[in-house]
């Protein structure tokens, strides 16, 4: 996803500075270029030999080398660079490139750079919350700067609180976004995931085998290309990605109130989420035992049809459903997307071994409102995720479509 980027990354002199080495992992995993230059503290957690060995660069640190300066330099560095990241970020760094000052390396470099600037700021939680370095963090993101704010945790110096860097998870994720097309800014996705659990006592639940990864597939691909997301997920393994607003679900009535209480906000609606069909007619307040040879009947009631009742009240909205079955695909797939009033559904056949539930790949056909299929050979979700979000755009702005037929690898 990063193949050839360019970024640079800055380390300076805090405990921190031993995770921006998983950080390069990141970056170099995704195919990105990583030039590290650091600072003369930073030298005093984690040596260069760490980084060079990561990265497969040579680690910049001196402003005055007249050899490194003939190749590379301050100014190649910042024009080189499509991302310049700091991570650990320290108050005496956002202090000194707030006040405009430059005198070693990296902070040249900041000042020479046009690409975005996305600091990770790590320090004790006192000094996070002195009103001098919040007058100084509100300049530079006045002036462009971006941030991926501290979070709350075991501080080195023993306190707990604001200040811990955020994981390099987060600010990979971040990172990603500003090196993405912002294509799909001014937009308000919001996606379901997940199953729903409907519980017939205290200790049991009907549910099935979703396990989110397509919805949050979508979801992350969204925020990275500028959109705001609204997630509403059944219960999953998986972490929320970064920058979405996450809400939390169980049953299927649960979900339908999420989704509702969001409707306003949303321009496009995406139902991923694989909700049960069914649930107790009743639930008992107690374990349901068992008895010697006994059977037990289970009486089951309809739960709500979110997509039904979505279909009836989208306005300009865009509509997309998915349809999970196991047989006759595309025939129950164009049945649901005319019975509720979809614009676009996507269908897949979840008892392949490649393409179900709980796995990274997927296999998908598209049939529009209109008549208009598209058959998507295996894909992992996330490209799944993207190419779904260009055929939204094009929807959105009346684009024209590519032509159909089949696509992937």
């Amino acid at each position: 996803m990063l193949t050839g980027r360019r970024i640079v990354l800055g380390v300076t002199g805090g405990i921190a500075a031993y995770r921006a080495a998983e950080l390069v992992r990141w970056y170099v995993k995704a195919g990105a270029e990583v030039q590290v230059v650091m600072t003369d503290a930073a030298r005093q957690f984690v040596t260069p030999l760490t980084f060079q060995t990561l990265s497969g660069n040579p680690v910049h640190y001196e402003l005055f080398n007249l050899i490194q300066e003939r190749d590379i330099g301050h100014i190649a560095l910042a024009d080189r660079a499509e991302l310049l990241v700091v991570a650990p970020a320290t108050a005496n760094l956002v202090g000194k490139v707030a006040g405009g000052l430059a005198d070693d390396l990296l902070t040249t470099t900041i000042l020479a750079t046009r690409a975005p600037v996305l600091l990770a700021p790590a320090m004790n939680s006192n000094m996070w919350a002195n009103p001098l370095y919040q007058q100084n963090q509100a300049r530079l993101a006045a002036a462009g700067f971006h941030f991926v704010d501290p979070v709350v945790g075991l501080l080195a110096c023993g306190w707990e609180g604001q200040g811990k860097m955020a994981e390099p998870a987060t600010i990979f994720e971040e990172s990603v976004r500003l090196l993405s097309p912002q294509d799909l800014a001014g937009e308000t996705l919001l996606i379901t995931a997940g199953p729903t659990r409907e519980e017939l006592d205290p200790v049991r639940f009907l549910s099935n085998y979703s396990s989110g990864k397509m919805g949050y597939a979508i979801a992350r691909a969204a925020r990275r290309r500028g959109a705001r997301v609204l997630l509403v997920s059944g219960p999953t393994a998986l972490e929320p990605p970064a920058g979405v607003e996450y809400c939390g679900v169980t049953s299927a009535e649960q979900m339908r109130q999420a989704v509702l209480e969001r409707l306003a906000e949303s321009s496009v609606i995406v139902k991923a989420a694989a909700v049960a069909d069914y649930r107790p007619a009743s639930r008992a307040g107690q374990k349901i035992k068992k008895g010697v040879g006994s059977r037990t009947t289970l009486e089951l009631e309809q739960t709500p049809d979110i997509l039904a009742e979505l279909g009836g009240k989208k306005a300009q909205r865009l509509l997309v459903g998915f349809a999970a079955e196991t047989e006759q695909v595309l025939e129950h797939a164009r049945r649901k997307l005319e019975a509720k009033n979809l614009d676009l559904i996507v269908a897949n056949d979840v008892s392949a071994a490649d393409a179900g539930f709980e796995v990274d790949t997927n296999r998908v056909t598209l049939l529009y409102r209109g008549g208009r299929v598209e058959e998507w050979l295996l894909l992992d979700k996330l490209a799944v995720a993207h190419r779904l979000l260009d055929r939204i755009r094009a929807l959105r702005r009346g684009e024209p479509l590519p032509e159909p037929g089949c696509a992937g690898q």
